[in-house]
């Protein structure tokens, strides 16, 4: 595309996905297929040089057997241990991480409670922000117990501005909340379109690969829940970490969509409380506290989110039909699923609820994603049916599939780890992993291997 002549800026439409550009607006982007991803820009006449990641003038190649390794001692720890397990062990020098979430979840004071585990382990921190005065940070900070000398803040839009408050006060940890408040002079654009958007997060990155400083950025989602701006900006950062929350719960879960230094599999688990996120180092124990014993319809399922056991609890309700059809609600579960499960309990199981009202939760507003909670949800439906409780030191898991049979699912040993410490005294699950543990493994637990899902009711 030819280049706009100096001193006279055009319009051009770029794609919010992938960043293509057209001369007009286009309903679909012919690059990456998307539709309705072209936002109008303003293109200026020489866009600013800024370095790529990392590259400095006059650096040399080296060769990669002789870089030095980054060891875990090289990592900065937040002192919060549900956040440093998602990101691997604590932040590497010159990451640079992305930090999202809806609006009111807790973005702001879990990056300021960060910071403040950060300033006792650092020498200084320093905090722009974007979206509030300097006093309602510190009163923010008070509240939750993170004010402390060794964090400075700066109330502050310009990008340039901030990179130069960083590289005068060289702090070890440089935060910016949010990246859709910042902007450059460069651009005519607002601040929060796509072109600031990847130019301010440019300039960032250029600025912690050249110092070597981690700089966390907040960033606000849309209304479809991905994070807002260029697709680009999720490419160009080193991890993103989004919270998440089901409904109103208290809970807040911290997942790692991208992490270049750890893995992707790790969960963090947080409570919202008045001073603050308060970490939950063992989230089965508090999810499983209330649980009422002697229910129909209470069912615990052994999950895994991630390569992290979590002991839930599933509960279901069959009620008559008001309406003369069956109403399907879910809370926690894929509705679609437990569709599925339905149809399956009717055909392979004797347990025919299609005409009722059927309600499935699962309690502590988590969200179950994995199949291994499909035995689950099914007992918790026929328990709830047929009016009859299950043991209350029971758990269950396993896969469901249309043909009624139970098939294995991962990390059994796990599972069953965590179901032994918590006290629980049996466990349902598929014959397939049964007889692929090794001797030993389940010492203290009574195993009930199954391969049908009516077997698996009639064990309950």
């Amino acid at each position: 595309m030819a280049k706009a002549k100096a001193g006279k800026p055009r319009s051009v439409y770029k794609c919010g996905s992938c960043g293509h550009d057209e001369a007009k607006w286009l309903g679909r982007c012919p690059a990456c297929g998307e539709w309705n991803t072209f936002v109008e820009e303003v293109e200026r006449a020489e866009p600013p040089r800024v370095s790529s990641a990392g590259s400095t003038d006059g650096q040399a190649p080296v060769k990669l057997s002789e870089v030095a390794e980054l060891d875990g001692s090289s990592r900065l720890g937040s002192g919060l241990g549900e956040l440093d397990r998602v990101l691997g062990g604590g932040l590497v020098p010159g990451a640079l991480v992305l930090l999202g979430g809806e609006p009111g979840i807790g973005k702001s004071t879990l990056l300021l409670q960060m910071l403040a585990g950060l300033a006792r382990r650092a020498t200084s921190v320093l905090y722009a922000t974007g979206e509030e005065s300097v006093a309602q940070t510190a009163m923010r900070a008070r509240r939750i117990g993170a004010a402390t000398d060794r964090i400075s803040v700066v109330a502050e839009t310009d990008v340039d501005r901030v990179i130069a408050h960083a590289r005068a006060a060289r702090p070890s940890v440089l935060a910016v909340d949010s990246i859709q408040t910042m902007y450059t002079a460069s651009l005519e654009s607002i601040p929060g379109s796509l072109a600031q958007v990847r130019e301010c997060a440019g300039r960032l990155c250029a600025f912690a690969k050249s110092t070597a400083i981690p700089t966390v950025l907040v960033g606000h989602v849309t209304k479809d829940g991905a994070l807002a701006g260029p697709k680009t900006l999720e490419h160009l950062v080193d991890a993103v970490l989004e919270i998440e929350a089901e409904g109103g719960s208290a809970y807040r879960i911290v997942r790692a969509r991208k992490n270049r230094f750890g893995s992707t599999q790790e969960i963090g688990v947080f409570e919202m409380r008045g001073q603050g996120l308060v970490e939950v180092p063992n989230p089965s124990a508090l999810l499983l506290a209330e649980r009422p014993e002697g229910a129909p319809g209470s069912i615990v399922v052994a999950s895994a989110d991630g390569t992290r056991p979590l002991l839930v609890e599933v509960q279901a309700l069959v009620a008559p039909a008001a309406a003369g059809f069956g109403r399907r609600t879910a809370a926690g579960v894929d509705s679609n699923r437990v569709a599925l499960l339905l149809a399956v309990l009717a055909q392979r199981a004797g347990c025919d609820v299609l005409g009722s009202d059927v309600f499935v939760n699962v309690a502590g507003g988590l969200r179950l994603t994995e199949p291994a909670v499909d035995l689950g949800i099914a007992c918790a439906i026929a328990s709830s049916a047929r009016g009859r409780a299950v043991d209350a030191r029971t758990a269950v898991f396993g896969e469901v599939g249309l043909a009624g049979e139970i098939r294995a699912v991962a990390m059994v040993e796990a599972r069953l780890a965590e179901a032994r410490k918590l006290g629980f005294a049996r466990v349902i699950m598929p014959t397939q992993n049964r007889s692929q543990l090794a001797p030993g493994v389940a010492k203290g637990l009574e195993l009930v291997a199954v391969d049908r899902l009516s077997a698996a009711i009639a064990a309950l």
